[in-house]
């Protein structure tokens, strides 16, 4: 791996605050670099000695058309890739490839490859949110052994991090508009590539955003989540609500699940670590859901640094609306003629499970882009120290309301040759709805059971 003297002194210090416990939040100076020569989202400006990596260039709101239903006009869908990596060349790239982008490559050396375009670093978010991660940098610090934040405000605690966790805990808190409702679909193709669609109605809305929200006492609760199958019949009705905390060792996540068969609203304490995620043929956790989500506790977080990688960006063509989703589901993996891959720099974090602590995956492999702190790649391995399943990021910067956020996330099986594939929205009505209203009232367990009448 290939590391600049700088980031491999912040992962040695970082391993240092670790281990005396230690967590500060940075000094005034060096927050100073963020809108210098770091990005106010704590990237590096600049692009990379070759060129290869361009530098960042903040996509204009106006960027493209946005159609009827909300989907985005591809910015660069003029572009032809500079190469394509295949099982054929891999060796020429395995420097700036994950060992389970690797193991794809050869476990499906006809039809798996990553077609490579010019790198296009135009992540941005509002005005405010940049004004509030710059205020967290020199406030906000871990609590509880790093398990929880305090002093933090809207998105991004640790623009600047010295540790694995603090790596983590910006994807967790990373900004997603505030307030979203959408319509998306999961597939869990057979080895055939056969496969049936489960359709899911979400809304979620950070903490700030919801109606009556007092940032004098803002609470432990980061966002809330709701859930609602619309399809198919078997499964429609079922309705799950989460309470997202800041300190889930202090007080865990909150989750209530509603099932329309039974008609009864239940605490859903498995909805969490390595409990099974939501009609996924057990082929997804819970805190595969967003790549990563949860508590960080039962987990050693050790910062490897920062490397250069092919990873999914700037994915508008798998989300063209003329697509239908048998256009994208393909037997072993979804059709990579649609993605779109550039080099970018991505800290690498390696999360091992703590002796004594229980979790499906013995050790994940992170690796989380500079420019949005969204998790591109996890590698997870099981108890036997092997490679299991590979979880792989399409992005896209919703450039009409600055938000970076997934176009689509696959969690592939090396073991069975079966994924997931959750996030497409093609075929639906509308894309994402950023900003819509929101009480307290609509996440309360209360509220389920007429979200979930059929």
């Amino acid at each position: 791996m290939k590391m600049t003297k700088n980031l491999l002194q912040a992962g040695v210090l970082g391993l240092s605050l670790l281990a005396t416990g230690v967590m500060a939040a940075v000094s005034a100076d060096e927050a100073a670099k963020l809108g210098t020569t770091l990005t106010p989202m704590g990237a590096e400006k600049a692009g990379n000695a070759d060129g290869s990596i361009s530098a960042w260039k903040p996509l204009a709101t106006n960027a493209g058309a946005v159609d009827a239903k909300g989907f985005l006009a591809d910015p660069y869908a003029s572009e032809k890739p500079l190469y394509t990596i295949t099982a054929q060349n891999v060796d020429q790239y395995k420097d700036k490839l994950s060992p389970g982008q690797i193991a794809m490559l050869k476990r499906y050396p006809d039809s798996y490859k990553l077609p490579v375009y010019p790198t296009h670093r135009g992540s941005t978010v509002p005005a405010d949110v940049f004004a509030a991660i710059k205020e967290n940098a020199t406030k906000t610090n871990l609590v509880a052994g790093g398990n929880g934040l305090e002093n933090f405000t809207t998105a991004v605690p640790f623009p600047i991090p010295k540790s694995g966790v603090e790596v983590i805990w910006n994807h967790i808190t990373r900004y997603r508009g505030g307030s979203v409702t959408r319509l998306v679909t999961q597939a869990t193709p057979q080895t055939n590539g056969s496969y049936s669609l489960v359709y899911f109605q979400d809304q979620f809305v950070f903490r700030d955003k919801i109606k009556g929200y007092d940032p004098a006492n803002p609470g432990n609760v980061l966002f809330y989540f709701k859930q609602k199958v619309t399809a198919p019949a078997r499964l429609a009705g079922t309705v799950l609500l989460v309470h997202e905390t800041l300190d889930q060792v202090k007080e865990p996540r909150k989750a209530w699940v509603y099932n329309a068969g039974q008609r009864r609203v239940r605490q859903a304490p498995q909805v969490s670590y390595d409990g099974p995620g939501t009609a996924a043929d057990g082929l997804r956790t819970s805190d595969n859901l967003d790549m990563f989500n949860g508590a960080p506790d039962r987990y050693d977080w050790k910062l490897e640094g920062k490397k250069e990688m092919y990873i999914a960006s700037n994915s508008y063509k798998l989300d063209d609306p003329k697509l239908k989703y048998s256009d994208i589901i393909k037997a072993g993996h979804i059709n990579q003629d649609l993605s779109r891959y550039e080099l970018r720099r991505v800290w690498h974090v390696v999360a091992t499970l703590k002796p004594g602590q229980r979790h499906i995956y013995a050790k994940r492999d992170f690796y989380i882009d500079e420019d949005t702190w969204q998790a591109a790649v996890i590698d997870q391995y099981d108890g036997r120290d092997q490679l299991w399943r590979v979880s792989e990021a399409h992005s896209q910067d919703y450039y009409n309301v600055q938000v970076p956020w997934y176009t689509l996330e696959a969690i592939y099986d090396l073991q069975s040759g079966r994924y997931l594939a959750l996030g497409m929205k093609n075929e639906e009505k509308k894309a994402y709805d950023f900003g819509f209203s929101a009480s307290i009232s609509d996440f309360q367990p209360a509220a389920l059971r007429q979200e979930g009448v059929r």
